[in-house]
């Protein structure tokens, strides 16, 4: 089993920031790649940011220059460093990998709800 569990959602102002984790945990040998979703309402699942198992960073262009995407392999944990957030940025936000375990696949986390209020 691998479960995947993201934290620090919750409600802030435009302009503010938030910082969201992802911890994977299970039968994981690595993981690769590290990914952040995002979904507003009535809108399709958007990939927000992606980083790859040599440092490799890849944005929607909504988001570049304001959030940032890191990983602790150590910890099998992954973080979105969110500022300069705006009201168009409020969405259920859900972390995303590729894991290998006893076969490789990929896995969801359940999803934290974003608020930017303007």
């Amino acid at each position: 089993q691998v479960q995947l569990v993201e934290s620090g959602g919750g409600l802030v102002q435009a302009g503010g920031s938030l910082r969201l984790s992802c911890a994977a945990s299970g039968s994981i040998f690595s993981i690769n790649p590290m990914r952040w979703y995002r979904q507003a309402p009535g809108k399709q699942r958007e990939l927000v940011a992606t980083i790859t198992s040599n440092g490799i960073r890849i944005y929607v262009d909504s988001v570049k220059g304001r959030f940032t995407i890191s990983r602790d392999n150590a910890k099998n944990t992954w973080y979105l460093q969110m500022t300069s957030l705006k009201p168009e940025d409020t969405a259920v936000y859900y972390c995303n990998a590729g894991v290998n375990g006893m076969a490789y696949r990929e896995y969801w986390g359940q999803g934290t709800l974003v608020t930017v209020s303007s």
